[in-house]
C-alpha cells in the first residue's frame, strides 16, 4: 500500500497504525506479563491495547526512498483476528484525488495485494489469503499546499492466515529461483 501510494504521490511523511487482533502473548485475565509490560499484562479481550510496531519501520528496508519517512504504532484490540493498516501521510504532488489513489491501488492489486470496494468489516477479512487487501472505501485527502496533500488510505489483513500465505509465496519464489 505505502509503495503504490508512493508511486501514484512522492510520500515525504507518515505515520502508520495498526489495529491488530489481540495476540498469544497477552493476558487472558488482568495479570502479572512475563516481559513485564503492564499494559500487555491487560486482558486482551477486554481492553484495547496500546503497543509498538516494527512495521514502519521495516517499509524503509524495502522500499529504500521510504527509509525514515514514516513512524508507527499499534493498537490491540479485542478481536481474535482480522485487523488493518493505517496510512495517514503527507504527499507530494499534482491534483491527488481519492479516485486517483483508488486507481493506483487497483493497479498495483496482485496476489499479495488486493482491492476491494466492499464496506467490509474485521471478520469479513478472516482466511483471506491477501497479504493486505485494500479498502477504497476509506480513502480521504485532504489538499495542505500548493503541491501537498494530506492522505490517508486503509488496509485489512488477517494476521493467521495473511501471514501464512504470504510466507507459502515466499517459500515458492525462493524454491523457483
Amino acid at each position: 500500500m505505502a509503495n503504490a501510494l508512493n508511486k501514484y504521490a512522492a510520500i515525504q511523511s507518515g505515520i502508520m497504525s495498526t489495529i491488530h487482533a489481540y495476540t498469544g502473548d497477552q493476558m487472558i485475565l488482568d495479570g502479572p506479563h512475563r516481559k513485564g509490560d503492564m499494559r500487555r499484562a491487560r486482558a486482551g479481550a477486554a481492553n484495547i491495547v496500546p503497543n509498538s510496531t516494527g512495521a514502519a519501520k521495516a517499509i524503509g528496508l524495502v522500499i529504500p526512498e521510504l527509509n525514515g519517512k514514516l513512524i508507527g504504532s499499534a493498537q490491540r484490540v479485542p478481536v481474535t483476528t482480522g485487523s488493518t493498516t493505517i496510512l495517514t501521510a503527507v504527499v507530494k504532488g499534482t491534483d491527488v484525488t481519492v479516485d486517483g489513489i483508488n486507481a493506483a491501488m487497483k493497479a498495483a492489486s496482485s496476489e499479495s495485494f488486493g482491492y476491494n470496494t466492499d464496506p467490509i468489516v474485521s471478520s469479513d477479512v478472516i482466511g483471506m489469503k491477501y497479504g493486505s487487501l485494500f479498502d477504497a472505501t476509506q480513502t480521504m485527502v485532504a489538499k495542505i499546499a500548493d503541491d501537498l496533500y494530506e492522505v490517508q488510505v486503509v488496509s485489512w489483513y488477517d494476521n493467521e492466515n495473511s501471514y501464512t500465505s504470504q510466507m507459502v509465496r515466499t517459500i515458492k519464489y525462493f524454491a523457483e529461483i
